[in-house]
């Protein structure tokens, strides 16, 4: 796939999964309204999570269409496995990006109901990662993605990135 398709493929799966998961779902739940009166620390906290996380977020959409010339979408996936930007540091940055808009969203509003909901989502990453994602890289790319996932962990990132190989 070319850059371009590649860019556009992965911007519209971008609005489409995260945008429903991360947005469209809190928005449902909450109406995007203050709950509970927690203290500010808690809502910096949780301000510093979403826009911590939507920059990931973006970062690994871009690493996908421009590295891997695909998009995360399972029906048009990457040429190329993806191990370079956040993926040196965590083979599962998106999932972890989500999961902290949602909790940031949860903290910054002071809705319990959210940090629920992420449970429930960081569950569904979790089987659907094992379940499809990880049996899908092996079959795909083999021996070069085994040894991307002994180089770097799937949920806790890394403190200093892999030093991964571009692939061949």
């Amino acid at each position: 796939m070319q850059t371009k398709p590649a860019v556009a493929g992965s911007a519209a799966f971008l609005v489409i999964a995260p945008g429903v998961v991360a947005g469209v779902v809190p928005w449902w739940l909450t109406g995007w309204q203050a709950g509970a009166a927690w203290p500010a620390g808690v809502k910096v906290i949780g301000g510093v999570l979403i826009a911590a996380g939507a920059g990931v977020l973006i970062w690994s959409f871009a690493h996908f269409a421009v590295e891997g010339r695909g998009t995360p979408a399972p029906p048009a996936p990457t040429e190329q496995l993806v191990v370079a930007g956040p993926y040196r540091y965590v083979r599962n940055p998106m999932y972890l990006a989500v999961l902290a808009v949602i909790i940031g969203q949860a903290l910054l509003l002071g809705r319990p109901v959210l940090l629920g909901y992420a449970a429930a989502v960081g569950t569904a990453f979790t089987a659907f990662v094992y379940g499809y994602e990880q049996p899908a890289l092996t079959r795909r790319y083999g021996a070069q993605y085994q040894a991307y996932k002994r180089a770097v962990p799937g949920w806790w990132p890394r403190l200093t990135p892999a030093r991964t190989k571009p692939p061949a």
